[in-house]
């Protein structure tokens, strides 16, 4: 069973990405972004497809400078699947289902 989409911080970012054991796709996105919206229901559904073997969590860039800063997003949407301290791959854009599950199952089938 999914705990779906976790919204997390600054704050969060180590204990709930660097420090998690499985690979984490993080979503970075923004309350005034119109393209964000058309991601969300992709990342429920990553979410849930692939929980036994991903965490998804969601960072609002606006609020948290750090974190996109560290992991130099510069447009939103963007997504980083992170394991440990190594980027596993990364987006910016609106990217669609084909694509996203294209990556995930790349890397995840890999581990």
């Amino acid at each position: 069973m999914s705990k779906g989409v976790t919204t997390i911080t600054d704050a969060e970012f180590e204990t709930e990405v660097l420090k998690a054991e499985q690979p984490v796709l993080v979503y970075f996105w923004a309350s005034w972004c119109g393209p964000c919206q058309l991601m969300s229901p992709l990342m429920n559904l990553a979410a849930n497809t692939y929980s036994d073997r991903l965490k998804v969590v969601k960072i609002e860039v606006d609020p948290n400078p750090v974190t996109v800063k560290q992991y130099q997003v510069e447009g939103v949407p963007a997504l980083r699947l992170i394991h440990g301290d190594k980027i596993l791959a990364s987006t910016e854009g609106v990217i669609g289902k084909d694509k996203l599950i294209s990556l995930l199952d790349m890397h995840l089938n890999s581990n």
